[in-house]
């Protein structure tokens, strides 16, 4: 896929989760230091930890100023006009967060398939790229993670992990195709409420 076309993803993503953890710091009445603190760790959190764990490639954390840029612009505006965003704030935690989510998860299961691992090291790099920060985020809000609720959320990330990982995937157009289908999948999960089924176990 055109490095473009991944840069508006990446931009998207970053502003996104950049949002939700600053307006989750502003929820939780933290100063302004944890606001864009929550802010930056939700954005590049996930991609940090990633390129401990399997090593990156051309993912450069030190050399995203612009996106830093955007990440802060984002949290500066919350902190100045934060109403506007606490009311669509539906919009920043779930279809934005789809996009960004599944963006990310594509960005990292292709991260391992250009260095050779096997399909496992593909589904790990997803799940750690797109989901990383937010637990970061959740821990240090002590906040139940998005990851491990009720609606489908994971799942859409392990998939694209594994469909990718397998090389059943190895083109542009079908990476963005990849993109467009489970990001619809998420939003439908969560507009549907639907949910993975579950073990109900009876207290002795």
């Amino acid at each position: 896929m055109d490095v473009e076309v991944w840069d508006i993803f990446a931009t998207i993503g970053t502003l996104s989760f950049s949002i939700q953890g600053a307006l989750i710091a502003i929820e939780k009445e933290y100063d302004l230091f944890a606001v864009y603190l929550f802010g930056i760790l939700t954005a590049f959190g996930g991609g940090v930890i990633r390129n401990v764990v399997i090593g990156g490639s051309d993912y450069d954390l030190w050399n995203q100023e612009a996106l830093f840029l955007i990440a802060v612009t984002a949290i500066t505006i919350i902190l100045v006009f934060p109403q506007p965003f606490r009311k669509s704030e539906i919009v920043w935690t779930n279809y934005l967060d789809a996009i960004g989510l599944i963006a990310f998860a594509v960005q990292g299961s292709i991260d391992a398939v250009q260095l050779n691992l096997p399909a496992s090291a593909a589904v790990v790099s997803a799940m750690i790229t797109a989901t990383g920060g937010g637990l970061i985020r959740d821990l240090l809000s002590q906040r139940q993670p998005i990851l491990l609720g009720e609606v489908v959320y994971g799942l859409w990330v392990f998939l694209v992990g594994l469909i990718i990982g397998m090389r059943w995937v190895t083109t542009q157009p079908e990476f963005l195709v990849i993109f467009l289908l489970f990001t619809t999948l998420r939003i439908l999960s969560f507009l549907f409420n639907w949910k993975i089924p579950y073990r109900k176990y009876q207290k002795n």
